[in-house]
C-alpha cells in the first residue's frame, strides 16, 4: 500500500484522475449520476484545454504529434454522451505516461547503479587525527585512510606497502588487484581486508569514477530518437484514424460510431513502446560494460557498414615494452645513457611509449633527471632540457628535424621504434613491441559475422607495424602514419556508413566526435576520448565492440516490432468497432490491454530471446576462448 502511494504522489495527474474517477463512482452509487456526470464532464474539459495549448505549441513548432488522436476521442465521446469513456481515456493517457516513466526507471536501474554506488566520504589524516570529510572536500595532495571494505574516493598513490583493490565497477575484472606503495589507486575501488592509506593526485571531479558518473548521468538525460521515430508515425496513423471513423460514421449515420472508432484509436502504444525498447537496450548495454551516451547511438550501431580501430590501447594491449636499445655510434653513449636521457623527456609526455621507457628505466634502476624547460607536440614527441642538453624524443620525422642524420632503425612486424637526439645530434633507437589483445581477431570476425562489411585499421603507427597487426586480426584495409586530421579525413570518407570508429587516446578524439558512431576504451581513463565519444567501454575488453552491435541489433528490432504491433492491434481494433461490435466505453478499456501489450513488447530489449541470447553467448564465448583471464558471458 505505501509503494502504491508513493507511485501516485509521484504522478499528480494521474493521482487527480483515480480520485475524480472514485468519486464520480462514489456520486452515481448514491443516486446522483447527473452529478457524475457534470464532474466527469468538467474534468475532461479541462483536460483537453490543458491537452490542446500543448498540442497547439507542438504544432506552431512544427511538430505534428500523437496528441491530436487523444484530444479528437475525448471531444468525440463528450459530444455523443460518453462521459465514462472521456474519463477512461484520460486515465489511459496518463496511466501510459505514468507507466512509460515507471517502465523507464525500471530499465534503467542497471544504467544508474554506479551513480548509487559513487563515494560520498573520505577520512582525512591530519597528523595522528582522522577526521572525515565529503568526498568532495578532498584536495590534491591529502593522505587519506582507506578502510577496510570501503571505496576509494578520489584517484591517488598507494602510500601502504600493499593493497588489494576489487576494481570490477570499473574494468570489470572479477579478481581483486594486488598493488603496491607508488601504484595508482582509482577512486570507486572497493578497498580489501586491510586498511590503506593513498594520497589523492585528483579531486572528485577530476577522478575516474566520477568521470563515468558523467558518462551514465549524460546517458540518463539524453532522449531517444525513436521517440520522435514514433512521431513521424503520427501523421499517417492520425489520418488512418479519422478516415476509418469517417466512413463508419457516414455509412451508419450514427456519430457514435465515430467515437467507438476513435476511443481504440489513442497513442499511447506508440508513445509507449518506442522510448521503453531504447532505455532497455541501453541498460542492456550498461550492464555488458558499455555506456551508450543515447538512442541514435543504439540506431547507427545495428546499421554500421564500417568498423575502424585505431591500433595502441585498443587492437594492442597498450601497454608497450621496451625489447631492446640501439645507441647510435656518433652519439657515444650507451644503452643506459640513452634511456635515461630518453626517459626523463618523457616524463612529460602523455603518450602511452612514454610510460614504457619510464617503467625500463625504473627497471633497470636508472635515476630520471628533471627539466624546467619541457614541451610535448601531441603525436609527435617531446622537447626537454635536462642538464643543459637539448633532448628530443618522438617520431623519426619529429626527430630528424633537430637532427638530420636520424635514420630508420629496423624493427620487427609489431615494433615500434622511438627516436632520440641529443644537442642537434642522432643519438639512437629505443624499440618498443606492444602485444595483440589475445580476443582482437575473434571480435574482428565476429563483427563481419555480425554485417559489418568494412574492418579496417587507422593508426599513426610505421606502416610496417599497422600492416603486422593487419595481418594478425584479419583486417583488410591500413592506414598507418596517420595524424589526428589524417584520422578524422579518413573517418569521414569511409564507407559503408554509418561508421564505428573505436579509440583510447587524445590522439583519436576528433576522429571519434566526427564518426557516425565513436566508441572509447575508457577503463583507462582516456578522459577526452571519452567525452568526444557516443559510447564508452567501461572495461579493458575489446570484444565488448562486438557485443553492444549484437545489442543493438536486437534493440532496433524490438523497437520498430512494438511500434507496429501497437499499430496493427489499434487498426484491427478500430475495424471491428467501425462495425459498432465495441461500445465505446468497452473500446477505452479495451485500448488500455495495448498499452500493456506495447509496454511488455518493449522491455523484451532489457534481455534476449533464448536462441538470441544463446547466439549472444556464443560471441562471447568465441572472443573469451582465446583470453588467458575470460570474463562471465554476455546476456
Amino acid at each position: 500500500m505505501t509503494k502504491t502511494f508513493r507511485f501516485l504522489k509521484h504522478y499528480p495527474v494521474l493521482s487527480t484522475t483515480i480520485v475524480v474517477g472514485l468519486v464520480g463512482l462514489l456520486l452515481w452509487a448514491l443516486s446522483f449520476p447527473d452529478a457524475t456526470r457534470y464532474l466527469f464532464t468538467a474534468y475532461a474539459i479541462i483536460i483537453v484545454v490543458w491537452q490542446a495549448v500543448d498540442m497547439v505549441k507542438e504544432m506552431l513548432a512544427g511538430k505534428f504529434g500523437l496528441d491530436i488522436l487523444a484530444v479528437v476521442a475525448i471531444i468525440a465521446t463528450l459530444l455523443v454522451g460518453e462521459y465514462v469513456a472521456s474519463w477512461i481515456i484520460i486515465l489511459m493517457i496518463t496511466g501510459g505516461e505514468a507507466l512509460e516513466d515507471f517502465a523507464a526507471r525500471r530499465a534503467k536501474r542497471d544504467l544508474s547503479a554506479l551513480l548509487d554506488n559513487a563515494p560520498t566520504r573520505a577520512h582525512l589524516l591530519v597528523g595522528e587525527d582522522i577526521r572525515e570529510i565529503a568526498a568532495s572536500e578532498v584536495a590534491i595532495g591529502d593522505v587519506l585512510l582507506v578502510r577496510p571494505s570501503e571505496l576509494v574516493p578520489v584517484d591517488g598513490e598507494l602510500l601502504s606497502d600493499a593493497g588489494a583493490f576489487d576494481q570490477s565497477s570499473l574494468t570489470g575484472e572479477s579478481i581483486p588487484v594486488e598493488k603496491v606503495a607508488g601504484d595508482e589507486v582509482f577512486s570507486g575501488t572497493l578497498n580489501g581486508q586491510r586498511a590503506v592509506k593513498i594520497r589523492a593526485t585528483a579531486t572528485t571531479a577530476t577522478s575516474q569514477y566520477q568521470q563515468i558518473v558523467d558518462l551514465v548521468a549524460g546517458a540518463e538525460e539524453d532522449q531517444a530518437p525513436t521517440v520522435r521515430l514514433a512521431d513521424r508515425y503520427a501523421v499517417p496513423f492520425t489520418v488512418l484514424s479519422l478516415t476509418i471513423a469517417g466512413i463508419a460514421w457516414a455509412v451508419s449515420g450514427n456519430p457514435t460510431r465515430f467515437a467507438e472508432v476513435l476511443v481504440l484509436a489513442t497513442p499511447c502504444p506508440l508513445l509507449i513502446a518506442a522510448p521503453v525498447a531504447f532505455i532497455s537496450g541501453m541498460s542492456r548495454s550498461a550492464k555488458n560494460k558499455v555506456v551508450v551516451k543515447n538512442g541514435a547511438v543504439l540506431e547507427n550501431l545495428s546499421r554500421a557498414g564500417s568498423v575502424y580501430f585505431d591500433k595502441t590501447g585498443t587492437l594492442t594491449q597498450g601497454h608497450p615494452q621496451i625489447a631492446r636499445i640501439e645507441p647510435a655510434a656518433e652519439a657515444a653513449l650507451d644503452e643506459t645513457e640513452l634511456l635515461q636521457l630518453a626517459a626523463s623527456a618523457e616524463q612529460y609526455s602523455s603518450h602511452v611509449l612514454a610510460a614504457a621507457l619510464i617503467t625500463e628505466a625504473k627497471t633497470r634502476g636508472i635515476e630520471l633527471s628533471s627539466s624546467d624547460e619541457a614541451h610535448e607536440e601531441a603525436t609527435n614527441g617531446v622537447t626537454a632540457r635536462l642538464n643543459g642538453r637539448k633532448v628530443i624524443v618522438g617520431k623519426l620525422a619529429y626527430v630528424k628535424q633537430f637532427a638530420p642524420s636520424a635514420n630508420v632503425a629496423h624493427v620487427e612486424p609489431g615494433e615500434t621504434a622511438i627516436y632520440v637526439a641529443v644537442d642537434g645530434m642522432f643519438a639512437g633507437a629505443l624499440i618498443a613491441r606492444d602485444e595483440l589483445r589475445v580476443n582482437a581477431r575473434a571480435t574482428v570476425e565476429t563483427l563481419r559475422r555480425s554485417g559489418v562489411e568494412r574492418v579496417a585499421l587507422v593508426t599513426g603507427d610505421a606502416q610496417e607495424t599497422a600492416d603486422s597487426i593487419a595481418e594478425q586480426t584479419g583486417i583488410d584495409t591500413v592506414h598507418a602514419q596517420c595524424l589526428p586530421a589524417d584520422k578524422v579525413e579518413i573517418v569521414a570518407q569511409a564507407n559503408p556508413r554509418p561508421i564505428i570508429m573505436v579509440g583510447d587516446g587524445v590522439n583519436d578524439a576528433p576522429a571519434l566526435a566526427r564518426a557516425d558512431v565513436g566508441i572509447a576504451m575508457g577503463a583507462r581513463g582516456a578522459t577526452v576520448a571519452s567525452q568526444a565519444a557516443d559510447a564508452v567501454i567501461l572495461t579493458d575488453d575489446i570484444s565488448r565492440v562486438a557485443a553492444v552491435v549484437e545489442i543493438s541489433k536486437r534493440t532496433m528490432r524490438v523497437a520498430l516490432q512494438s511500434i507496429w504491433i501497437g499499430i496493427a492491434l489499434s487498426v484491427i481494433l478500430m475495424l471491428i468497432a467501425a462495425f459498432g461490435l465495441i461500445p465505446v466505453t468497452a473500446g477505452a478499456l479495451t485500448q488500455e490491454v495495448v498499452d500493456l501489450v506495447a509496454i511488455l513488447a518493449a522491455l523484451r530489449a532489457l534481455k534476449g530471446t533464448r536462441k538470441e541470447d544463446e547466439a549472444l553467448a556464443a560471441v562471447s564465448a568465441r572472443v573469451m576462448s582465446a583470453s588467458a583471464k575470460p570474463e562471465p558471458a554476455l546476456v
